[in-house]
């Protein structure tokens, strides 16, 4: 746990420091795996010292997290709305992100990869489906869907963020065989089928009147 996870201050000089151990951790999975990096490797590439590193990560998995951790919120941040206006836009960009920093993603989320980082990105995909769908469908009160916003476990968005996620890995384990716009047209259709309140919804992203 690093000293913002635990409320501290954290300087200038802390956060340079954790900046070079980041970037040098970013830099050496470009060439190889994540389980092959060790502790030495990086502190080596960042002109640190070992006790430095262990100053602020226990180890390279925990390293691993803060690095991609900015990295993975601004994709999370991409995450459609079901509502098809925003569609096309936000899956584009999405698996636009994921393309931009696939040797990173390729690394910490693939099958040697870090249980932690998948499991933050597992969390903060639930998290913004969760929201989108509380703000398409139960924002403004139009669409039936009070109930979601409070629901204590969200099991639609849990589904949807799971299959996302999936797709996503393979897609970057397989090299990205077809491009970001292609993913985003494949993808819009099974992801609409995942929201459950969405089928209802007309092209205009207003709920059908029976």
């Amino acid at each position: 746990m690093t000293r913002a996870d635990r409320g501290q201050p954290v300087d200038r000089r802390v956060r340079r420091t954790q900046s070079a151990l980041q970037g040098a951790l970013t830099e050496l999975i470009k060439d190889q795996d994540l389980s092959r990096v060790s502790v030495a490797d990086v502190v080596k590439q960042a002109g640190v010292s070992r006790s430095t590193f262990y100053d602020h990560y226990r180890d390279v998995h925990e390293l691993s997290e803060a690095a991609c951790t900015a990295v993975i919120d601004s994709v999370v941040d991409t995450i459609p709305k079901p509502d098809p206006g925003n569609a096309t836009t936000n899956l584009l960009l999405f698996f636009t992100n994921l393309a931009e920093h696939a040797g990173l993603f390729r690394s910490v989320l693939g099958p040697q990869g870090s249980a932690r980082v998948i499991d933050h990105l597992r969390r903060r995909t639930t998290q913004a489906c969760h929201t989108a769908m509380v703000d398409v469908l139960g924002g403004d009160g139009s669409v039936h869907s009070p109930s979601r916003a409070d629901a204590p476990y969200d099991v639609a968005a849990a589904f949807v963020a799971g299959a996302l996620i999936s797709t996503a890995i393979d897609w970057l384990q397989n090299d990205c065989p077809r491009t970001p716009d292609e993913m985003a047209a494949l993808t819009w259709p099974m992801l609409t089928a995942l929201y459950p309140d969405v089928r209802s919804m007309t092209a205009d992203g207003v709920p059908d009147q029976v």
